[in-house]
């Protein structure tokens, strides 16, 4: 099979993965966005496997199938309240993946430089690539690998402490070790250093002590982020893990490699931006610690905390004409979105007006509270962004609020020195009463208190979320 077919194929890859990619943008858009995705990879699978230097081609298929069942394992077993640590479980193994095929072309590379002319000519596949190449293009390849294996390094340990925060294997308090910044600017001094070294010489062990300096700096930025922020690290690992697959293209002379690194990479990036925009923060701020740090005492909740139970709330509802519901991460661990679509249905039927109101960063993934309302088959008119929403929250006569804490934090407005001050946040304590559904009184998964909870508006429905609504719809025919 010559190159032709290979790049033909790769063109066409391209081309459904960037119709994935929009797809993925709208809800009933993204099921048909999904197999563009399948469809891409599969046939970009397939051109590698017979196209030109596939050498061992069927020990591929055996570790693909090995893969592929492996996978398919996993999937059938993660809850959708896992699915935020299983994506960062996916970004470690693309880094982990960048990494051993950085070291990988720098063995081959030397392997080829060592061989004599005659050897070169006979050459094929990757190594027949190396054998062509002039001194200018074997350095330029080395700042490929060198910059490849370093953004894969970041990404692995980044996301395997990402996963640890997310699964609460890991503390969700903003950690850095004596030294703070300054550690990490050492490593990447290190790094760069070895850059110039590598580029010189070429030699295995600069690479070695910029791997060792990358994994760092990926271990220690991800401790020194608070959980308030771990949405934006699971895009912002996602924009990394892409540039990690970019740079490995150009190392390997991949098109569809680049193509693909390049929109994860750039839409992660994006991503990441209009969250950060989201919560009133720079990118870099987040980056280089984010939330989890205080800049001085905070101020004091006063009150208490009064709770209600389903006859209470139930009467509300029959009373009421508007109703916001806000669903948060605590809607996903009990499973309860089926619950909260009945709950929607049967007081649509009465003829109330109820609408959801999302916040960007709700949840631990990006989007993570509009598919668990697509999945219970909540419509998707109905459905409103923050800003779409946030001005009615006065004219609202209940909202209800699901799980949630910090997206619904008055502090954010009122406290300079919350650790959430200034992000935009549902101002759902305007409405004439508030309902939360809570297991607890406890301060949630970042750690950071919330005077909503304290308003004399506000009644706390405890319990878990899924049992709790359950028992509500007993009380709503």
């Amino acid at each position: 099979m010559d190159y032709g077919f290979t790049t033909a194929a790769y063109v066409v890859s391209a081309v459904l993965f960037i119709l994935s990619l929009g797809g993925l943008s709208g809800q009933e858009s993204a099921k048909r966005a999904v197999w563009y995705g399948i469809v891409g990879m599969a046939l970009a699978v397939f051109a590698t496997l017979i196209g030109p230097g596939a050498g061992l081609w069927w020990l591929s298929i055996l570790l693909i199938a090995g893969g592929g069942a492996i996978g398919y394992q996993v999937a059938t077993r993660v809850q959708m309240t896992e699915m935020p640590q299983l994506v960062a479980a996916m970004h470690s193994l693309v880094g982990l993946a960048a990494v051993f095929v950085g070291f990988a072309a720098h063995i081959e590379l030397g392997r080829v430089m060592g061989m004599d002319a005659a050897t070169r000519q006979g050459l094929d596949g990757f190594a027949g690539l190396l054998a062509h190449k002039t001194g200018v293009e074997v350095a330029i390849l080395r700042v490929e690998l060198f910059l490849g294996i370093f953004i894969g390094a970041i990404t692995f340990t980044g996301s395997v402490v990402a996963y640890g925060k997310l699964a609460g294997k890991v503390s969700t308090v903003a950690t850095k070790l004596p030294g703070g910044h300054t550690l990490n600017a050492t490593a990447a001094g290190i790094s760069l250093i070895c850059l110039v070294w590598y580029f010189n010489t070429g030699g295995f062990f600069p690479l070695f002590l910029m791997t060792l300096a990358a994994l760092f700096i990926g271990y220690h930025l991800i401790m020194g982020i608070g959980g308030a922020d771990m949405p934006v690290v699971v895009s912002m690992l996602n924009s990394y893990s892409g540039w990690a697959a970019a740079a490995i293209g150009f190392s390997l002379s991949n098109d569809l490699l680049i193509v693909v690194g390049a929109l994860v990479g750039s839409s992660g990036a994006i991503l990441s931006y209009i969250m950060c925009k989201a919560m009133n923060r720079s990118f870099v701020s987040v980056i280089l610690g984010g939330f989890g740090g205080t800049s001085g005492p905070q101020m004091e909740v006063e009150g208490e905390q009064i709770a209600i139970d389903a006859d209470g709330v139930a009467a509300a509802l029959d009373e009421a004409d508007s109703i916001v519901i806000i669903p948060g991460y605590g809607m996903a661990v009990a499973q309860a979105q089926q619950s909260v679509s009945e709950l929607t249905k049967r007081l649509r039927a009465k003829g109330k007006t109820v609408r959801f109101a999302i916040h960007p960063v709700a949840g631990r993934l990006p989007g993570h509270m509009n598919v668990l309302l697509a999945e219970a088959r909540v419509p998707y008119d109905i459905v409103m962004e923050m800003d779409e929403i946030n001005g009615d929250f006065p004219k609202t006569d209940v909202a209800i609020v699901i799980g949630s804490n910090d997206i619904v934090n008055p502090a954010a407005q009122d406290d300079p020195n919350s650790p959430i001050a200034g992000m935009p946040v549902l101002e759902c304590w305007k409405a004439k009463q508030v309902f939360v559904s809570k297991r607890g009184q406890g301060t949630g998964y970042s750690g950071i208190e919330n005077p909503l909870f304290y308003k004399e508006n506000t009644r706390m429905f405890y319990g878990d979320a899924k049992t709790s609504l359950d028992l509500l719809l007993t009380k709503i025919s």
